[in-house]
């Protein structure tokens, strides 16, 4: 498994699991706990998720599913602009643990900026660190102009992530942002590297994907994987679609085929608004 470094020095498996949306059918639960299990004895040992997915209840299924298993997997979840207060950040962190089952949170990130002042949110993630309710802290959809903010705060500069949607067809975090953080060494957490499910039907990477002998999730994949300091971490419930996702880590792609996809899907020529879904 490749592993990604964080600016703290702590190593990430560059292949995750997402839970967008996972826990929110009781009729899936099973088959969802079941691949999530599964995606662990494959190696995919970071698991994301967040207090709005399902209310909470994805946050509960991934505590099920890690039930046993603490030692083997490094949790991230995500607090609410709305409680990322100096206030309210201790009871939503210790609403997601309790509905995590874990005693430390390996990486609590704000989900989006809101009307709270970034250093206050620092301030609280640091109270959260001194405490040891969260080891680590990091933001998520952050465009260069908050990130530059952040970094001027006091202790802005101890995030450890920036979780961004970054696909084949997302790629204008590469013009300014991607470049500000790499300088930084903050790994990017590429949410959504499927774009929801549509860039798998696109059939310029349909037709690609079987001219190299891989899948369309493989290929999407694969180029996420090669890109330096990017963790991908795509959601799935399903444990065969779990396995495709997790053989892409044995098909990485060559400098041509990189080459050949950038031309598919090219990288911007500007500045682009950040994206978000």
């Amino acid at each position: 498994m490749k592993r990604i470094a964080l600016p703290c020095g702590e190593t990430l498996s560059a292949l995750g699991q997402g839970t967008w949306r996972i826990g929110e059918d009781n009729r899936r639960r099973k088959g969802e706990m079941a691949a999530l299990r599964h995606g662990i004895d494959l190696g995919l040992t970071l698991i994301d998720t967040a207090e709005m997915y399902g209310d909470g209840r994805s946050e509960s299924l991934v505590g099920e599913a890690i039930a046993g298993r603490r030692g083997e997997v490094f949790i991230v979840t995500k607090v609410y602009p709305h409680n990322a207060s100096r206030h309210a950040m201790p009871t939503a962190c210790d609403n997601s643990r309790r509905r995590l089952g874990i005693e430390v949170i390996d990486l609590y990130l704000l989900h989006w900026s809101g009307s709270v002042p970034l250093g206050e949110s620092v301030e609280a993630f640091e109270r959260l660190q001194q405490s040891g309710k969260i080891r680590y802290w990091g933001v998520s959809n952050l465009d260069l102009r908050q990130m530059v903010a952040l970094e001027a705060v006091h202790g802005g500069a101890g995030v450890q992530t920036n979780q961004l949607l970054y696909n084949l067809t997302r790629r204008g975090i590469e013009w300014d942002l991607l470049p500000w953080l790499r300088q930084r060494h903050i790994p990017v957490m590429a949410y959504s590297p499927f774009e929801q499910g549509g860039l798998l039907k696109a059939p310029r990477l349909v037709k690609y994907a079987r001219q190299q002998g891989m899948t369309p999730a493989q290929v999407a994949l694969a180029w996420l994987l090669a890109q330096d300091g990017v963790v991908a971490i795509p959601k799935t419930g399903s444990r065969e679609r779990l396995e495709e996702n997790a053989r892409a880590l044995s098909r990485p792609l060559t400098p041509q085929q990189l080459g050949e996809l950038n031309a598919l899907f090219a990288a911007p020529t500007g500045p682009v608004s950040l994206e978000m879904i």
